[in-house]
């Protein structure tokens, strides 16, 4: 790989990025087991969650429109790790990548079915001039749809810095991400934030999904 991938990819690291606060870029403890956090998506992220999988962002009445495919939890997390080296690959970047690797959280739209579950990837790139990771935003936006990716969204965010945002999703991997280029304000260095969450899984039986982070 280009970058550092492996890094990104290590999910014996601990600490990370919560996803709600991916944005952000604030550190956060993780780890834990499932059922001891809440697990929330990010909104953008949800809605191309939802899209992808043939529902309505705006759904009164949460639920699946499609039967989740029975994947254990270790087979899912090698999944959405490759997901996320392809997207590091794209950028072309070298330059110091977030460690952590894939969490495990329940499928919000089935809250009574504990055997469902989803993997969320947040992870950034740091350490270079601004100039570099808009280069490798660029080559994002370029390289998506040549690897099967469909893009919703290209363009500002809704933040008061108006931060580069690209959305997207790809049907055949059954994962989203959604991609930020942070511009920081003075004195803190930029940062190009991406969070990765795959489709809804039905754990094998017997699989404690508590027990998995």
């Amino acid at each position: 790989m280009s970058s550092p991938g492996p890094r990104v990819l290590d999910d014996r690291a601990r600490p990370t990025h919560a996803v709600g606060r991916a944005r952000a870029g604030r550190p956060t403890r993780t780890g834990r087991p499932l059922a001891r956090r809440l697990p929330t998506l990010l909104v953008a992220a949800a809605t191309a969650m939802t899209s992808m999988m043939g529902c309505t962002a705006m759904q009164e009445k949460k639920g699946l429109s499609y039967t989740p495919e029975v994947r254990g939890v270790d087979e899912a997390r090698t999944a959405t790790k490759r997901v996320s080296s392809d997207l590091l690959d794209m950028t072309g970047v070298k330059a110091k990548v977030t460690e952590p690797g894939p969490g495990v959280a329940y499928c919000e739209d089935e809250p009574d079915r504990k055997d469902l579950y989803v993997l969320r990837h947040p992870w950034s790139l740091y350490g270079v001039p601004k100039e570099t990771l808009e280069e490798g935003m660029r080559r994002l936006h370029e390289e998506l749809p040549r690897k099967g990716w469909k893009i919703l969204k290209d363009g500002k965010d809704s933040s008061p810095n108006q931060n580069w945002n690209i959305l997207a999703e790809n049907q055949q991997l059954r994962h989203s991400a959604d991609i930020t280029l942070m511009r920081r304000d003075a004195g803190k260095q930029p940062l190009l934030s991406v969070v990765v969450v795959s489709a809804c899984f039905q754990a094998p039986e017997g699989t404690d999904l508590g027990k998995e982070y």
